[in-house]
């Protein structure tokens, strides 16, 4: 009979090995991509510094059991305990094989009993048949009862000297803390794709199979950080195009898209060609793609092309498409593509939410060409193109039309040429004018034509943009009679110049204290520095300046304003508002009614007047 066996053996033909099996690390120096681990392991061995009980954990395919097993060959080795197991001594050829005596490998995920484990650690107290050491090696630990996790305690804090415990799982938040306090843990990380495919171009030359290196990097991200999976991708694909690994016959494969594809749709994007764009997804159809995948290409494309406009140097090839990408980072803005990044991360979210995932692709497409930037300064231009010089700038936005410039000309008196900002005069303080004898500091025309008045109002944007350029105004002073304009009324003048963002609110917290001919002296609130710049000063100048038509000189100092800032002059009259409208709400019959009907209560925190509820 045993003759007959042997004669059928033979007449076996020779099995093939997967590459998962055949390339499983052996020593130490082989693993890939888990330096973290090895380097601890080794000096542990060298150094004679062992411990009985090490937790691996990591997901699928990452070394877990392959380091385990590496470990036991360094502990029972023939040549000595060691980070290099010689690999040829009876020992280490049996851990290799599969079928030491010593090394027990147990499947947690079939012995979960604590029966099992029970007649498991029967056993600790033998020494080892062969081996110097008796190792444990427990695959999936996390799937253990509780019972059984307490019966394994005891042995596990306080082994036999010749036991070592080797664990592995893929969930150790499923330990009980009293497991994990027993043992040296190792966390695995997942493979990068660049050293999967590293590793996978030096298995498959070993092999002697040749191959594309963009098939390799579609391997390397399919399998998601696990070498065992791109291995056996590998084999699947080594069978799918009859030995070889190409580009298309992995695309096929895999059912992933090319990028050719993904490169015409988001150049239709940026075209802002929606028909191409459906187009595209119309051939796309054809091929019965993953819908999400073309996402996922998308937005791995948008990256690659914000990399390339932040450094184009950076750009890889490794897709063969580098000049396409510098292409689109050319002629994309860094806000365009950003947006198309965040749109498309937000579409791979919902699409699963859409009828069919092809109209939720296209949604997403027609989504990145419908929420296009009307407007974005591309900073790479000349400076001249979008920096006009300061003074251009402050006549062509702050400067309204000519009427209300020569209207407001007369609020400061005829004053003589200003002198240099170094001359000493200037440079003194101000001095303080009593209320009482304050002498007009601007004035205002008693009754404006309508035609100024109209133009008085700050202009809007598009105004603004549209407006044709004001004449000159004329150097010669209109006499305008009427009331004198007094510091008090500064809040109402600060209104019409236009200013904005944190400007205003610096100007808004100063105090007008003086003018004396050309100069102008304001007081900033000691309380509202924090948003000051030194080149406030120099804007606020330049917009009165421009405002006004004729040349003045700002100075700003801060103290404690003695007069009412427009700040805190708007917030009085938003407080006054407010009291005005939480007095209307708790009269007001038809509120009343509502409140008895539902026995409700008035909410007053949530009261405020409509007009103030907008930011400026």
């Amino acid at each position: 009979m045993l003759a007959a066996a042997l004669a059928v053996n033979e007449d076996l033909p020779m099995s093939y090995q997967v590459l998962a099996r055949k390339w499983r690390p052996r020593v130490f120096r082989e693993m890939a991509g888990q330096e973290h681990v090895t380097r601890a392991l080794i000096n542990a061995l060298d150094q004679d510094r062992l411990h009985h009980a090490y937790l691996f954990s990591g997901t699928r395919g990452v070394g877990k059991t392959t380091v385990a097993r590496i470990l036991a060959k360094c502990l029972n080795c023939e040549t000595g305990v060691s980070s290099e197991p010689c690999g040829t001594c009876s020992s280490c050829r049996e851990i290799t094989e599969g079928r030491s005596m010593d090394l027990i490998e147990v499947d947690a995920a079939s012995r979960t009993k604590v029966e099992d484990t029970r007649e498991l650690l029967e056993n600790v107290q033998y020494a080892p048949t062969h081996c110097r050491y008796k190792v444990y090696l427990i695959d999936e630990v996390h799937m253990l009862s509780t019972s059984s996790f307490n019966a394994l305690l005891k042995t596990l804090e306080e082994p036999p000297p010749h036991v070592k415990f080797l664990l592995a799982t893929t969930d150790p938040q499923k330990l009980p803390l009293t497991v994990l306090s027993r043992c040296l843990q190792f966390n695995l990380k997942n493979m990068a794709p660049e050293l999967i495919v590293d590793r996978l171009q030096t298995i498959l030359r070993e092999e002697g199979v040749s191959c594309e290196e963009p098939a390799l990097w579609l391997l390397a991200r399919s399998a998601d950080g696990s070498m065992r999976d791109a291995l056996s991708l590998a084999d699947q694909a080594l069978a799918f195009g009859s030995g070889q690994l190409l580009e298309k016959d992995v695309r096929s494969m895999l059912g992933t898209v090319d990028f050719n594809f993904v490169h015409e749709l988001l150049t239709a994007i940026v075209e802002q060609n929606p028909k191409t764009a459906l187009e595209v997804v119309e051939k796309l159809a054809e091929h019965a793609p993953d819908f999400v995948g073309v996402l996922l290409e998308l937005i791995a494309l948008l990256h690659r092309v914000s990399v390339a406009q932040a450094l184009p140097d950076a750009v890889d090839n490794r897709w063969g498409d580098a000049e396409q990408v510098l292409e689109l980072a050319r002629v994309m803005s860094a806000e365009e593509a950003q947006l198309y990044y965040q749109i498309a991360l937000t579409g791979k979210r919902d699409i699963g939410l859409s009828s069919e995932l092809r109209s939720g692709l296209e949604m997403t497409l027609l989504r990145m060409i419908a929420f296009r930037p009307s407007l974005v300064i591309d900073e790479s231009l000349a400076g001249a193109e979008l920096q006009p010089p300061v003074e251009e700038a402050a006549d062509s936005v702050k400067k309204p039309e000519p009427a209300s410039a020569t209207a407001l000309e007369a609020a400061l008196p005829p004053d003589p040429e200003i002198a240099e900002p170094s001359s000493p005069e200037l440079e003194k303080p101000p001095t303080p004018v009593p209320p009482e004898t304050a002498t007009p500091i601007l004035a205002r025309a008693s009754a404006p034509d309508p035609s100024e008045t109209a133009v008085m109002q700050p202009a809007t944007e598009s105004e603004q943009e549209t407006a044709e350029p004001p004449e000159p105004a004329s150097t010669e002073s209109p006499n305008h009679g009427g009331a004198a304009f007094e510091p008090e009324q500064w809040p109402e003048f600060l209104e019409q110049l236009g200013l904005r963002g944190s400007l205003y609110q610096v100007a808004s917290n100063t105090e007008l204290r003086q003018v004396e001919g050309g100069n102008v002296y304001f007081l900033l609130d000691e309380t509202s520095t924090a948003l000051f710049r030194e080149d406030f000063v120099e804007k606020i100048q330049h917009s009165l300046t421009g405002y006004l038509e004729k040349p003045v000189q700002v100075h700003l100092e801060i103290g404690a304003p003695g007069r009412e800032t427009p700040a805190r002059r708007t917030q009085r009259l938003l407080e006054q508002a407010r009291r005005e409208t939480i007095e209307s709400m708790q009269h007001d019959p038809k509120v009343k009614l509502l409140l008895d009907h539902f026995e409700g209560t008035l909410d007053i925190d949530s009261i405020a007047p409509v007009k103030y509820r907008g930011e400026r």
